[in-house]
Formats: structure tokens, C-alpha cells, sequence
């Protein structure tokens, strides 16, 4: 007489290594939708897959920290007093001065634009 483990025969898929038994939701609109199968089809993997290597290897860009606002406090600071000292070199009719200050300026800020998105 065959026991009951003699009997089963293994049958049907195998068992998977690694067993991802966590489900997380995550609720896309029709166009981030698209916009991600899109991006999964050219990668030529499945959607799931695809979310989940861009959740796990992606870096996340940090927000500026303490003394990094402070300087850029500072810097939007000194752009203002600049803004006020070209304004009063125009009304004066100083078209020089008020080139130069325009040009300080434009420097200032495109050292708080990089600062904004430097990586």
C-alpha cells in the first residue's frame, strides 16, 4: 500500500527563488499611465517590473539643507538690493551704472538657478 507522500507527485509550476509576496498600489492617472508602459515597452520589460526597478534604483534629488537655504536667503537678499540700486541709476539717468548692476544681477541669478537644481 503507497502512503500519502509516495502518492504526490510534484506538478504544476515550479517554485519561484525568490517569493515576492508584498503588494503596494500605486494609482497613476491615463497619460502617467501611458507615459509608463511607454517607457516599459522601450525598456522591453513588463510595467510591474519596470516600476519596480525605477522604486528601487532611482535617486532621489535631496532638498537643500540648513546652510544651503540660508545662502540662498542671502543671495536673494543681495539681488534685491541690487534690483534697488539699479532701479535708483535708471531714475538718476545713470544708463551705466544701471547696465552693470543689470549684469550683477544676472550673474546672482544664475548662480541661484544652479543652486536650485544642482544635483
Amino acid at each position: 500500500m503507497e502512503t500519502v507522500e509516495e502518492r504526490h507527485i510534484k506538478a504544476g509550476r515550479p517554485l519561484k527563488t525568490i517569493k515576492k509576496d508584498i503588494r503596494a498600489a500605486v494609482r497613476f492617472s491615463r497619460t502617467e499611465y501611458f507615459i509608463v508602459q511607454t517607457k516599459a515597452a522601450k525598456a522591453g520589460i513588463k510595467v510591474s517590473a519596470y516600476i519596480r526597478e525605477v522604486a528601487v534604483n532611482a535617486t532621489i534629488k535631496p532638498r537643500l539643507n540648513e546652510e544651503e537655504r540660508q545662502f540662498v536667503r542671502q543671495l536673494i537678499g543681495i539681488s534685491n538690493n541690487l534690483n534697488q540700486l539699479a532701479k535708483k541709476a535708471h531714475q538718476e539717468g545713470l544708463l551705466s551704472a544701471l547696465q552693470y548692476f543689470e549684469a550683477f544681477r544676472d550673474e546672482i541669478d544664475k548662480l541661484l538657478k544652479r543652486i536650485r537644481h544642482a544635483e
